[in-house]
């Protein structure tokens, strides 16, 4: 019996660590163009210097576009291709990701995981993050974001066991890459 309480006890504790998502998302209403606020560094945007924008669109089979652009080192904007697909239709808080050539769709590797974890009531920010927590986006539909609005993102990362110290915040010009 101690035993069985002892299992218990430790599922109860591993599944509260869990990420959690929010409880619904409104895919039409999250659709268009987000600015990236902060970030986990990450070894994919390494040549990303500021300027970060994320477009998302949907297309006719129900997945959706995304278009990633940054200014780079150098000056230039650096874009990147995408796709993602829900994969959890109840609440469309969960989704994954790809960058990877389309041949390379069998994969379960090239697949991202992109999980909202963060929504504010009236869309103008997110928080986009990983199960594991080693990725992490702050996003708002401007550039810039209220300290009221970054701290309740912020909380929303941190009540998910997200470490945000580890954010780096990104940087914007007035000519936010397009």
């Amino acid at each position: 019996m101690r035993r069985l309480l002892a299992l218990l006890m430790v599922a109860a504790s591993l599944q509260s660590d869990q990420v959690r998502t929010v409880d619904a998302v409104d895919l039409d209403r999250y659709l268009g163009d987000w600015f990236e606020i902060a970030r986990f560094p990450n070894r994919f945007q390494r040549s990303c210097t500021g300027d970060v924008r994320a477009t998302y669109s949907r297309r006719s089979d129900g997945r959706i576009d995304v278009v990633n652009r940054c200014r780079a080192t150098d000056g230039r904007i650096i874009e990147a291709q995408g796709v993602a697909r829900v994969v959890d239709v109840g609440t469309s808080a969960k989704l994954k990701v790809r960058f990877a050539p389309a041949v390379l769709s069998f994969l379960p590797f090239v697949w991202g995981d992109y999980w909202i974890v963060g929504l504010a009531d009236d869309y103008s920010w997110a928080v986009v993050g990983s199960p594991d927590r080693a990725y992490l986006w702050i996003l708002a539909r401007t550039s810039t974001l209220e300290t009221d609005r970054l701290d309740a993102a912020r909380a929303a990362a941190r009540v998910n066991g997200f470490d945000i110290d580890r954010l780096a915040m990104t940087r914007h010009t007035s000519t936010s890459a397009r």
